[in-house]
């Protein structure tokens, strides 16, 4: 955006600025529109500009990710606006840049291309906002898996390009698949044209940075456990839509809140357990009440409904507390009402053990209760998968007992399909080894820790296998111990331009990453002085639409599905 203003600011007349699906969700993710307003710049979407009427007075911006035909038609014939600022969030290839210089090249004041072709998530989050990916790479009926990786390719180098790093490439071997193989390859290809000649003309040289690329099946199990966490809880068990939340207040009225970074309240507890946000939020609008000299009682959303209806001056205040306090409390409720249950069962499948550390000898009496139990046809589906992973696979016919305990005969693809990831079902497998994190256990059902952390882990510690993590193009010397330090140890926190001014460790996980990895990047980074750690993937996954991706792999790309949510009663 800074890019876009500066180049509006030398004309004083208004803007229009055109939008396709992609650089909406781009540009609300890094600006307001009161900001752009200011500039005096306002934003329509792309497929409603035939019905524009002239503004032959206005600049008309455009800033798309891959289709200059909206150009042509607002110029190529009877101008509709008196010039434009052509701005493409990806390269743009030379036939069509070709095209719009012949047909409305005089138009045309400025046609920049910003290399910004992902998605900046969170502050060290990014996909690439590709959900469909999924089945590209994994589904045996795709017939794009070589145009896929070449695209998600192309966004990864985007991103270190937009963090300024030339990092050296590694990726985890894989005995089923080869995509990240395949992945490792293109990027350091690309990496390497790309930075072939830095802006002096000299070439630009390795930096302190590290980007990983992993499969899914490097840990199937964290994507489909019940996690306690404030944001992995949240969207796991409320209905969030595109980062909106949408409930209703105690005079029944319909509200929505979007949950980003510009919530502070949001990034201070989204880490958190639910049992620490469920304390800290009533203790944060205290603190408000008492310095309004409100009455210290209980607190609850219909009082502080009246306290903002009386005092308006702190309005906004305690909205963004009573917009969480409603959240944890959905959250609390789904709890009460099931996931606690849940939890202990499938904490001790994914764990091998129980809260006494008893080693776990024979899962199937860990499962049975959950399948007798009136839970939903998903909650059982994972708990199955829980099981299978946890005896590192199954035989045909207990599997097929199992699935008829669930109900799901004529859904099986459900648990067969994860195969086309690489996780095999029914031939045993060998089991991965898990690092004791016992000593760091605060709370009983939250014991299990993703894998990405052991990965992040020793990756900055320089204690990868290069055996298993494979050099596609060799990393600088703060990669071999120099720069590294613990990551188990505790530090001060240090600033994030500190941090910054360190290593990068950028992780890349195809077919989509959870929040519970999502949330190892920010620990190990605030544990560490020497590295910031940027994750991201093609989307982002909640354990349902995992399993719905899942079961579509052995559909066709144009097929939909749905599952029949049974009860057993």
């Amino acid at each position: 955006t800074d890019t876009i203003i500066a180049d509006c600011r030398k004309s004083e007349v208004w803007k229009i600025l055109i939008l396709d699906a992609f650089t909406t969700k781009l540009l609300s993710s890094c600006c307001k529109m009161s900001d752009l307003m200011s500039e005096k710049i306002t934003s329509r979407l792309c497929f409603c500009f035939t019905s524009y009427t002239q503004h032959n007075q206005s600049l008309c911006l455009f800033l798309l990710k891959e289709i200059p035909c909206f150009v042509f038609f607002n110029f190529k014939s009877k101008p509709k606006y008196k010039a434009a600022y052509v701005y493409f969030t990806d390269y743009l290839p030379d036939d069509l840049f070709n095209n719009m210089k012949m047909y409305c090249g005089k138009y045309i004041r400025v046609c920049k291309e910003l290399n910004m072709s992902f998605m900046p998530q969170e502050a060290q989050v990014f996909t690439c906002d590709n959900p469909g990916a999924f089945w590209s790479i994994y589904s045996p009926k795709s017939q794009d898996k070589k145009k896929t990786l070449e695209k998600l390719a192309d966004q990864l180098v985007s991103v270190c390009a937009t963090l300024d790093e030339y990092p050296g490439v590694r990726y985890k071997k894989d005995s089923n698949l080869d995509n990240a193989k395949t992945l490792a390859e293109l990027v350091d290809n690309k990496l390497a044209r790309y930075y072939e000649l830095d802006d002096s003309g000299k070439k630009k040289e390795k930096t302190q940075a590290q980007v990983l690329i992993l499969e899914r099946d490097f840990d199937p199990i964290s994507p489909i456990l019940h996690e306690l966490t404030y944001q992995a809880m949240a969207y796991d068990l409320v209905d969030i839509q595109n980062d909106t939340y949408n409930y209703k207040s105690k005079d029944g009225a319909e509200k929505q809140a979007l949950l980003n970074e510009d919530d502070m309240l949001w990034v201070k507890l989204r880490h958190r357990h639910i049992a620490e946000v469920s304390a800290e939020i009533p203790k944060l609008v205290k603190e408000i009440s008492a310095s309004k000299k409100q009455p210290d009682g209980k607190i609850t959303i219909s009082n502080l409904a009246q306290m903002m209806k009386k005092m308006p001056s702190f309005r906004r205040q305690l909205t963004e507390k009573t917009v969480h306090l409603q959240l944890a409390e959905d959250c609390m409720q789904c709890y009460s009402n099931n996931v606690e249950k849940l939890c202990k069962a499938e904490q001790d499948l994914a764990v091998g053990s129980d809260v006494e550390g008893v080693k776990v000898k024979d899962p199937m009496r860990t499962l049975l209760p959950v399948l007798l139990h009136q839970y939903s046809t998903y909650d059982k589906i994972r708990a199955v998968l829980l099981y299978i992973f946890s005896v590192s696979g199954t035989t045909d016919e207990n599997l097929s007992k199992l699935i008829q305990h669930v109900k799901i005969e004529d859904e099986r693809d459900f648990i067969l399909n994860w195969k086309e990831l690489g996780v095999p079902i029914i031939t045993p497998t060998s089991c991965s080894f898990l690092r004791d994190r016992s000593q760091e256990e605060k709370y009983n059902l939250s014991r299990w820790t993703p894998v990405i952390k052991d990965v992040i882990e020793d990756a900055v510690e320089n204690k990868l296998d290069i055996k298993e993590w494979p050099h596609q193009s060799e990393s600088p010397a703060v990669w071999n111990g120099s720069g590294a330090v613990s990551a188990r140890q505790k530090h001060k926190a240090s600033a994030q331009d500190e941090r910054r001014s360190g290593s990068r460790l950028i992780i890349f996980i195809l077919g989509g990453i959870s929040f519970s990895e999502m949330r190892c990047a920010y620990e190990v980074t605030q544990s560490v002085k020497s590295c910031e750690v940027i994750i991201g993937s093609s989307h982002i996954l909640t354990p349902k639409s995992l399993l719905d991706n899942i079961k579509a792999l052995s559909k066709g790309p144009m097929e939909n599905f749905t599952i029949d949510e049974r009860s057993n009663a």
